[in-house]
């Protein structure tokens, strides 16, 4: 361990976030306790708990960099186990306004695969943490605090379906799993805590915990953006002639309508389409089919009329990109924390989510290797600067170029839209632009890449029309 902080850490919620906030935790505790209400025993399919587990999912380069140091050998072992290792800019077809951007061979790679095939994975290593066990098949009813409500001390769960504490039979468990609400047979019992934190996501409770103890109600940003994508998986045919590489096309402000095809494990494509607005996929075959040829390019409706799909179409809708601004509240109790989507809750289309959430986790092994008790609003001011501001200012700015976008469109933000339209344009004539851009899209770099005087001169003689 680098550093003792606490004696129990309990992770509300077993998604990625909650995931990676417990390896980090597992360094600085001396237990840890995940809670979840799914069935997680070997499981690799969708999650009830997680809707979007069925669609396209995109770890991007940073985020793949953070896990990789989390778990060493992530890559070289998925990879083993059949996810896919692209070239970022090299392995993919990227189009923007209708242009495929220029390929070369970039220093950026990136894994391929399923939500559920990543997140299992995952879960695995974790798992297999001597301090850490899981409660599965546990809802969390509430908070437990100190009488003057200054401080978190546990949670109230409540065991459903025969719950089970998934690590009492993990390797290298400590056999903790079970508690005083499993024996009473569903009644709702308390597990204490030195510091509890909420993974739960987009749904998190703790805002109206909050003000059920007290305290003032967590600042909001909301983002309208009226997505909805629907997503199929296929299998290619023999003799295909599809070469493999991912397609992206990008939804423009002439056309908002997108999609995203990559090959993931078990030799499948996961094709993913999409529409803002209210401009929703139809989930019939015929109707899915009918969109895809719609968009700028023809060449995702090429690849689905020549594979063989697997399933049918299956919607999820996205009404508006959430943010609460916990770095802002005057008052926040000790022994809480939030992470995750239950912080902020991008577009989805920017693929950010897992990156941000791998971010977070290292915004929080730094303060937990301070060695002294954490302090939750300087830990919300860290996580909003070093995660989640860069990448909510990203999407809100391209979610402002399509006109139905509520907004102001500020001098700042049209003189930004213009520039990333040269960006755009010259990534399709120089492959150094498309590796610049591509590395930005990727929480790689930031924006302030793009305006080095090198790129600025590359960006302008190559941007014109």
């Amino acid at each position: 361990m680098t550093g003792q902080v606490g004696d129990h850490a309990v992770v509300l919620g077993a998604g990625m976030s909650g995931l990676l906030t417990a390896r980090v935790l597992a360094d600085s505790f001396t237990r840890v306790t995940v809670v979840d209400r799914d069935e997680l025993t070997g499981v690799g399919e969708p999650r009830r708990g997680v809707p979007q587990g069925h669609h396209v999912h995109g770890l991007q380069p940073r985020g793949g960099e953070i896990i990789e140091e989390l778990f060493p050998g992530f890559t070289e072992e998925t990879v083993a186990r059949g996810a896919q290792l692209q070239d970022t800019v090299n392995d993919a077809h990227w189009h923007f306004e209708g242009r495929r951007l220029r390929k070369a061979p970039s220093s950026m790679a990136t894994v391929a695969a399923g939500r559920p095939f990543l997140e299992r994975y995952v879960r695995d290593r974790v798992e297999a943490l001597p301090n850490v066990t899981f409660l599965q098949r546990h809802d969390v009813v509430g908070l437990d605090t100190t009488p003057d409500r200054t401080r978190i001390v546990g949670v109230r769960i409540q065991p459903h379906g025969g719950a089970t504490g998934a690590g009492a039979a993990g390797a290298g468990s400590t056999g903790t799993g079970a508690t005083d609400s499993e024996e009473a047979g569903g009644e709702p019992g308390g597990l204490p805590a030195d510091l509890v934190v909420d993974a739960t996501g987009r749904g998190s409770r703790t805002p109206v915990w909050l003000e059920e103890f007290g305290y003032p109600k967590v600042p909001e940003q909301r983002a309208r953006i009226g997505l909805g994508y629907a997503t199929r998986h296929y299998r290619t045919r023999p003799g295909s002639t599809h070469d493999g590489r991912t397609l992206v096309v990008v939804a423009s402000a002439d056309l908002p309508r997108g999609a995203v095809c990559t090959r993931i494990e078990g030799d499948r494509y996961v094709l993913t389409t999409y529409g803002i607005l209210g401009d929703h996929p139809p989930t019939d075959p015929e109707g899915f089919d009918g969109y895809l040829k719609s968009l700028a390019v023809p060449d995702v409706a090429e690849f689905a009329q020549s594979a063989e799909p697997l399933d049918e179409p299956v919607a999820y809708r996205f009404p508006v990109s959430l943010r609460r601004r916990y770095e802002h509240m005057d008052r926040f109790p000790a022994g809480l924390l939030v992470v995750g989507d239950g912080v902020c809750s991008f577009n989805p289309t920017y693929a950010q989510g897992m990156t941000v959430a791998a971010l977070g986790a290292l915004t929080l092994r730094r303060h937990l290797r301070r060695g002294t008790p954490l302090r939750a609003r300087a830990f919300f001011r860290d996580l909003a600067r070093d995660a989640v501001d860069p990448s909510w200012e990203a999407m809100n700015l391209n979610d402002l170029a399509f006109p139905g976008v509520e907004g102001a469109r500020t001098l700042k933000i049209r003189v930004a839209h213009a520039y990333v339209a040269l960006v755009q344009r010259a990534a399709t004539r120089d492959a150094k632009v498309a590796e610049a851009f591509i590395r930005v899209v990727s929480l790689m770099s930031g924006p302030e890449s793009l305006m080095r005087p090198g790129m600025l001169l590359r960006v302008l003689r190559h941007g014109r029309v």
